[in-house]
């Protein structure tokens, strides 16, 4: 069976240089697996240093060049090669990013929305802006402040709204409620969820596990670079996933007492 997106046995190492001209390998990536349809919304999960975010920006094309990435990707049944990504990426597969200091601090929310627009080739009229926007709850004051004017939430709305300006098959969304409010972390999954009930395939990755299990048809969970185990929310959230790491970090919750338990 095909997926719109496939991956098998990701890995992604870096060639970098110490001491002088003494050249390493570090390889953040060994072997991760994914696959996610249009949809759905699948949860990944892990430590800080899983390389979560890396497989995200192996998948869109975004990282350095010492980085070498080896396994298979595969996009609508098709390897995903270099020249593929640079044609899909911002486009049919698009980054939500982590921290709101993607917005240009100098333009207003208006000019980069439409820059948006411009770029994913739609019309970048000022109905089309406005109703973009008010799709993701922001009014159209918004339009003439800067990022600093708005709040966290509202910032990774305009992020939202930017993201989706391509109209993507695909969204990779990183760690999207970071410093939000409860209130506002419910909103932000709401939406994911409301985005892949549309038919986008959605991957999100997060810390806030409870949230995010909460609205996930799958979760796949991450250590050490490697998955370690795909399973549905509900085992997830009962604590009964076989791996024993999956096991500790539902133990690890606040709502849990914080308790780590030890992996046989």
């Amino acid at each position: 069976m095909s997926h719109l997106l496939e991956i098998e046995h990701l890995a992604v190492s870096f060639r970098q240089y110490d001491r002088g001209l003494r050249r390493r390998t570090v390889t953040p990536v060994e072997s991760m697996d994914l696959r996610v349809d249009g949809g759905e919304l699948v949860a990944l999960v892990g430590e800080s240093g899983a390389g979560k975010t890396l497989l995200g920006e192996a998948v869109l094309g975004m990282l350095p060049p010492n980085a070498k990435v080896a396994g298979t990707v595969r996009f609508r049944d098709e390897e995903l090669t270099v020249a593929r990504r640079r044609r899909l990426a911002g486009r049919e597969m698009v980054m939500l990013p982590q921290s709101v200091t993607y917005l240009d601090p100098t333009a207003t929310v208006g000019r980069q929305v439409r820059r948006a627009f411009q770029l994913a080739d739609r019309p970048a009229g000022g109905d089309a802006v406005r109703e973009a926007l008010a799709e993701r709850g922001l009014g159209p004051e918004v339009l003439a402040q800067y990022p600093h004017q708005l709040s966290g939430g509202m910032a990774r709305r305009v992020l939202l709204t930017m993201a989706l300006a391509g109209r993507p098959s695909l969204i990779f969304a990183d760690e999207p409620t970071p410093g939000l409010d409860q209130d506002s972390v419910r909103a932000i999954f709401g939406e994911l969820r409301e985005i892949a009930d549309s038919g986008c395939a959605v991957v999100a990755v997060s810390h806030d596990l409870d949230a995010v299990i909460g609205v996930a048809d799958r979760v796949v969970v991450c250590q050490g670079g490697r998955t370690v185990e795909t399973l549905a929310p509900e085992r997830f959230g009962a604590g009964t996933a076989q791996h024993p790491y999956s096991r500790a970090l539902w133990a690890a919750l606040p709502a849990h007492g914080f308790h780590a338990e030890e992996q046989r």
